[in-house]
């Protein structure tokens, strides 16, 4: 396959495309909206997300995540990002670092995602979500995480593959 076949659009929706080129299909984000995915550890505990995702149709344990842009167009990545924090937590960040960009399942997806990290978090409000989004809080200390996810798991809870660099250090040693 070569980047010279053309991309045809197959159907485009508000935020998601659908897309062909040869003989591959693949998804993308509408208008080039990307995402950002937060890192926010407090005094030795992380902030996690727990919502219900259609496509999945169960709850789904995440990183507090959110849209780049599908508000205000240009909008920076640590705006975005600093919003999505408080709005689906409750903890606003005094600064947000940009890690860089990654991209979570390039063989179906063309969607990337800047990950970030918070910094200097002060809990503002019980945060949520808006929009009926129904997010549960979760404050988990990081020595706790393995147990927590495996319990999650076991309830029936779908985990985000995201969640994977929070058990790292657990699964790269012998």
């Amino acid at each position: 396959m070569s980047d010279s076949e053309d991309e045809q659009i197959v159907w485009q929706g508000r935020f998601i495309t659908a897309k062909t080129r040869g003989k591959w299909e693949y998804v993308s984000r509408a208008r080039g909206i990307k995402a950002a995915v937060i890192l926010a550890v407090d005094d030795g505990d992380v902030l996690l997300v727990e919502q219900y995702r259609v496509p999945l149709g169960v709850n789904c344990l995440e990183l507090p995540a959110g849209l780049v842009g599908d508000e205000t167009e240009n909008e920076p990545v640590e705006h975005a990002a600093a919003r999505e924090l408080e709005e689906e937590t409750g903890y606003r960040p005094r600064h947000i670092e940009r890690v860089g960009e990654f991209h979570s399942s390039p063989g179906m997806v063309s969607e990337s995602f800047y990950f970030v990290r918070a910094v200097g978090l002060e809990k503002v409000s019980e945060g949520g979500g808006t929009d009926g989004e129904n997010i549960t809080v979760h404050r988990v200390p990081l020595s706790e995480i393995a147990g927590f996810i495996a319990a999650k798991r076991a309830s029936g809870c779908a985990m985000d593959a995201k969640l994977l660099m929070l058990l790292g250090g657990s699964l790269l040693s012998e």
